[in-house]
């Protein structure tokens, strides 16, 4: 139980914007997931997402292109602020629930952290669920972290200087990624950025109870449930890496861990805080009072997701250098 973490049982007040986004959010209509065709659903939220990456944040070089994986071209975005080192880059893993979102879904948010970082991004459009279950997604992200060190943006990035980043689905992504590096013996990354995570099908948290009851606050249990399902498949009665929380954390490279106050899945990286912190493992737990999951793709108009951004980007000049 995490009735004892941070947070918990009475959340801080939401944010005054928060208020007015989940206000707003509540008046527009909601597409039944059981009835509605993934394909309109998918197209539904590339739709919402647009209104918050406009107008786009202004960055020296962005670039759409398709880098080779073993199952074929994988979209991907270069975001590269002016400036920014060439010997260093963060791989990103979009957030949807390992249903929904792209590199366009997450364009305002992948542009941001290109900026507040000052490293080039590469923002990855990872194959979907249920289409492909996991593990397609750390994959894919596999195929990422090989294209930079091969050179694929002009010059080879060591596995030292590449950081892995992701939102909820994305943040478990590249959490099981590290996992499974560590478990091949591969060279450890730099670091990683963990923004509100989902890392383990767990429901049955004080976070589940206060915030997951219906989409109130834009993600619910009910939502959760159906998004591991997707994800999973065959695979539910044992997850194995696709459960992250519940593995075995030695040997992974520092981690930046953020935590929104009203999202039902806050106790996941609360539980992985606390799990690190108890075999000494270098990691920020970053608490993000007044807000709800999914909240970074906010920016534009929420001070709390800048000022997230803000710290990340602090956490890797002090960890990994500027």
């Amino acid at each position: 139980m995490t009735d004892d973490l941070p947070f918990a049982p009475e959340p801080p007040p939401l944010h005054p914007v928060t208020a007015e986004i989940l206000a707003e959010a509540a008046a527009m209509p909601r597409l039944d997931p059981e009835t509605t065709p993934l394909a309109v659903q998918r197209r539904a939220v590339e739709m919402a997402a647009a209104a918050w990456s406009d107008p786009p944040f202004d960055l020296a070089r962005v670039e759409t292109f398709v880098i080779p994986t073993p199952t074929g071209g994988m979209r991907a975005r270069l975001y590269a602020p002016a400036g920014a080192a060439r010997d260093t880059a963060i791989l990103y893993a979009h957030g949807g629930g390992w249903t929904f979102g792209s590199i366009d879904t997450h364009d305002g948010l992948t542009r941001r952290l290109a900026a507040a970082a000052r490293r080039p991004v590469l923002s990855i459009d990872y194959r979907l669920a249920p289409e492909h279950p996991f593990p397609a997604p750390i994959e894919d992200a596999a195929s990422g972290i090989a294209f930079l060190e091969a050179g694929g943006l002009g010059s080879p990035v060591a596995s030292s200087k590449i950081t892995v980043a992701g939102d909820s689905a994305g943040a478990q992504t590249v959490l099981a990624l590290l996992l499974a590096r560590r478990d091949a013996g591969l060279p450890a990354l730099a670091a990683g950025l963990l923004f509100y995570g989902c890392l383990a099908p767990d429901f049955d948290t004080a976070a589940h109870r206060l915030f997951g009851a219906d989409e109130r606050f834009l993600l619910s249990t009910e939502r959760m449930r159906w998004y591991w399902s997707n994800h999973l498949g065959a695979r539910a009665a044992s997850p194995g890496l696709a459960a992250p929380l519940r593995a075995e954390l030695h040997g992974l490279p520092p981690l930046f861990l953020d935590a929104a106050s009203h999202d039902c899945l806050r106790d996941d990286t609360l539980r992985l805080a606390a799990k690190l912190t108890a075999i000494g493992a270098p990691h920020r737990l970053h608490l993000t009072p007044g807000v709800v999951h999914g909240y970074l793709r906010f920016a534009v108009r929420l001070p709390p997701a800048v000022e997230t951004l803000a710290a990340a980007a602090a956490f890797l000049d002090e960890t990994t250098g500027a």
